[in-house]
């Protein structure tokens, strides 16, 4: 394939589509926001209305941009139940928790974090503990199921009706996976479910194809590729890259940090730490915190752009954002709160940079990361955030993607590639460290807090409400 590609990322608060040359330049984007709504107490996605959007984008991208091909990538802990025609379940919102009287029941049932090395977490981030809440809310929505297909797929499946497994999503903390066997999980089999996981396909892979039709009326076919979990697409186009002893943070709605380095006998459940795995199957030790989202609900509206005047009056007058703000990540002991008075918007937005470069720095340090530090993502714009990390860590490399748009451009890479075309490999810059003095004292002052905080609420995470800060 010589011409250009689409890919779809998929995320939680945004979807995009990206038109990719050969070469891995981004040649054009659109982009919509996901819509939820409620149905017989589940809050489930309009499928329908992102298709079409889907459909007019891509048909426009082929139009304009002669795209010959369309991949996939996707937030994780989403799945589609489906039949021969459609789907006979809604996909659920993962931001919404399972009902009193049947999580027990549920949290009986998941396996062992030594066997998936998946944390228990609230909500639907396990996608193991939502599909055990469908089976016994719509017990007939499972019995009439031929393929359970993680998010991506489901995509894929819908454009050209093949359906596969794909190992990097269901590997993603769902409880589905067990990756030292690199195998479905007990539970799988337990529930009878094994029957209904589609044969495993590669990231990027070609599965059929699509016919689009076009503004004109015309008509054009496109090869339709398998579909990756997000962050691990960012992941892997790093590996692809050559890079082998590095720590990822790959930030979005999630921060999510890979350490290739860390063991994982060194991984604590109760931290949200865990084990995502690769394209090829390999475990990756990980952290993540749900730092973009709690960006948003710290800055609370105002305007995102940054100042150094701003970054500085928050560090002198003692300011400090306390986790958490949203669910997961590893300090779910306590509510988020916000210690001292915030002046400006300005100064409201620094203290949120602030705050998720300062749980980013506690998650490195949680991971063990000692090794180069790759960040990558929407907060490589700020021009503040790795160089604030970069100050914080001078014992490490600090480098800056070239290309944040890290999990679309994986997933063009892995499409690519299926079809031997080698994609640009990412380039990265040396961040200087930022020039902020007192950075170092006010992260010891932050910890200090969080710690008699820790220690003071051990039961705070039980006052968080379901979904905090879901839009």
């Amino acid at each position: 394939m010589t011409a250009p590609l689409a890919v779809f990322d998929l995320g939680k608060t945004n979807s995009k589509l990206f038109v990719f040359s050969p070469a891995g330049e981004i040649l054009t984007e659109a982009r919509t926001a996901p819509q939820w709504r409620h149905q017989d107490g589940m809050r489930v996605l309009d499928d329908g209305r992102l298709l079409a959007w889907m459909n007019a984008s891509l048909a426009d991208a082929v139009d304009r941009h002669g795209v010959e091909g369309v991949m996939f990538s996707a937030h994780g802990c989403t799945f589609a139940l489906v039949d021969g025609k459609g789907l006979v379940h809604p996909i659920l919102d993962y931001e919404q928790e399972v009902p009193d009287g049947i999580a027990q029941e549920i949290a009986a049932l998941l396996p062992d974090f030594a066997e998936t090395y998946s944390p228990r977490l609230p909500l639907g981030l396990n996608l193991a503990r939502h599909l055990l809440w469908v089976e016994r809310a719509a017990p007939g929505a499972l019995a009439g199921t031929r393929h359970i297909l993680g998010y991506p797929q489901f995509w894929s499946w819908r454009f050209c009706g093949v359906a596969v497994s794909e190992i990097s999503y269901l590997g993603c903390h769902s409880h589905l996976w067990a990756p030292l066997r690199r195998d479905f999980s007990s539970l799988v089999d337990v529930r009878g479910w094994r029957e209904k996981m589609p044969a495993f396909a590669r990231a990027g892979a070609e599965l059929g194809q699509a016919e689009i039709v076009l503004p004109s009326g015309g008509r054009r076919a496109v090869a339709v590729h398998n579909g990756v979990h997000d962050s691990s697409s960012a992941f892997y186009r790093y590996l692809a890259a050559g890079h082998r002893s590095f720590t990822l943070v790959s930030t979005g709605t999630w921060v999510i940090i890979f350490n290739t380095d860390c063991p994982l006998n060194a991984l604590d459940e109760k931290r949200d730490m865990l084990t995502n795995v690769t394209v090829d199957g390999a475990p990756t030790p990980t952290i993540r915190f749900m730092g973009g989202r709690e960006f948003d609900v710290i800055r609370n509206g105002a305007p995102p752009e940054i100042t150094g005047e701003a970054l500085k009056t928050v560090i002198t007058r003692k300011v400090f954002a306390l986790p958490s703000f949203a669910v997961g990540g590893p300090l779910p002991e306590t509510a988020g709160e916000i210690v001292g008075q915030v002046g400006t918007e300005a100064e409201r937005v620094a203290l949120a940079l602030l705050y998720v470069v300062l749980m980013t720095d506690y998650c490195l340090d949680l991971i063990g990361s000692a090794n180069t530090i790759i960040v990558d993502g929407g907060l490589v714009r700020t021009g503040f955030y790795a160089e604030a990390l970069a100050r914080l860590r001078p014992r490490q490399r600090v480098l800056s993607s070239d290309q944040p748009e890290g999990s679309a451009t994986g997933a063009a890479a892995l499409a690519y590639e299926a079809k031997g075309v080698a994609v640009r490999p990412v380039a990265c810059a040396e961040v200087a460290p930022l020039v902020l003095p007192d950075l170092t004292e006010y992260r010891t002052a932050w910890r200090e807090l969080v710690e008699r905080r820790r220690e003071r609420e051990p039961s705070a995470a039980s006052r968080h409400p379901a979904g905090a800060g879901a839009p």
